[in-house]
């Protein structure tokens, strides 16, 4: 008798039985040629809130996406029923190509990296000056993770009337980082999400910081209640006063093309999956001195080829030192 395995060929087809009759399995996937575009809003314990056209549909995963998993910010393709009436659910047969990713890590021994926003143009790093206390160890991870993933970082520094921002914008002054500071009584009266709007026009950004320093007020600010209506159900925890978002969320700005993507507040942002060498992009005038380097250099090395770029005078030792100052982030913990 002939056994599977070695010797087998085209003639060869393994079938398993079912109670519908034996056929054959295949690899081929259909096209859905037919599949309506959509952007992935927020998502919830497998179901995918998605703006298609002019309307909001309840979404799942479609099977022969294996184990590729959509997030916020995604660009989709979707079948099914696109009524966004009650009840109703469509499948996600397709997630187009990321034009960046933000990822983390819960802490830098963990090796399951976590895709949290897609697509993002920029990451607003907000901030408090004090009340809570500026992390600045938190501020190099946030910046790490973008540059790693290809967005652009912006500063909100908030609660300026009770400490100057002057010290805490010195640390980052060699990076030119856009950067707005705003005080309480502009949070409050809405002064802020204005001047914070005029960095966010036309563009994707994903807003990060830790409990207290008045994130989620700046994004209720920034978003009029009639727009985030739009997104349905938000899923979020009120208590004492506070709103504090527990899911990513996409939220539209009054600009047709604009979005604010508001994330979860973090205590911590591992790193375990920066690789150095995409951080070094972001620094254009220190990257043609690595081409020098050895294979697989932390750019923190004694054989570094960047110490003998700069020394020729290519670009600036103050930008060297913030580059290291940055990869440092990735062997130190938030409070050293």
């Amino acid at each position: 008798m002939r056994r599977y395995g070695k010797h087998t060929d085209e003639d060869d087809i393994r079938s398993r039985p079912n109670r519908k009759g034996n056929r054959p399995r295949t690899n081929i996937r259909p096209k859905h040629e037919d599949a309506a575009e959509g952007m992935v809003l927020t998502v919830d314990r497998g179901r995918l809130t998605c703006l298609v056209e002019d309307r909001v549909v309840m979404a799942m995963k479609a099977r022969e996406l294996g184990r590729k998993a959509a997030v916020v910010g995604d660009r989709v393709a979707l079948v099914g029923d696109l009524s966004g009436k009650k009840d109703t659910l469509a499948r996600i047969v397709r997630i187009a190509e990321r034009s960046s990713v933000l990822r983390r890590t819960a802490d830098d021994d963990d090796p399951y990296e976590r895709v949290v926003v897609a697509n993002a143009d920029q990451l607003a790093i907000v901030t408090a000056l004090a009340d809570p206390e500026p992390r600045p160890r938190l501020i190099d991870r946030c910046l790490v993770a973008a540059y790693d993933g290809g967005l652009e970082p912006l500063l909100v520094l908030t609660k300026s009337d009770l400490a100057p921002p002057a010290k805490l914008l010195e640390l980052y002054g060699d990076l030119d980082i856009p950067y707005v500071v705003t005080s309480r009584a502009e949070l409050e009266n809405g002064d802020a999400a204005d001047r914070v709007r005029e960095q966010l026009d036309g563009r994707v950004t994903a807003f990060v910081g830790h409990s207290g320093v008045g994130k989620t007020t700046l994004v209720n600010a920034l978003v009029p209640k009639d727009r985030r209506r739009l997104t349905g159900h938000v899923n979020a925890v009120t208590g004492r006063g506070r709103h504090t978002t527990t899911s990513a969320l996409a939220l539209p700005l009054d600009a047709a093309d604009g979005w604010v993507v508001d994330t979860p507040g973090v205590r911590s942002f591992g790193l375990a999956h920066i690789d150095p060498s995409r951080v070094i992009h972001a620094f254009p005038d220190l990257e043609p001195g690595t081409e020098g380097c050895p294979r697989a250099c932390s750019h923190d090395e004694p054989d570094c080829a960047l110490d003998a770029w700069v020394a020729e005078g290519h670009a600036d030792p103050a930008r060297l030192y913030s580059l290291r100052r940055l990869l440092a982030t990735r062997e130190r913990t938030e409070g050293d």
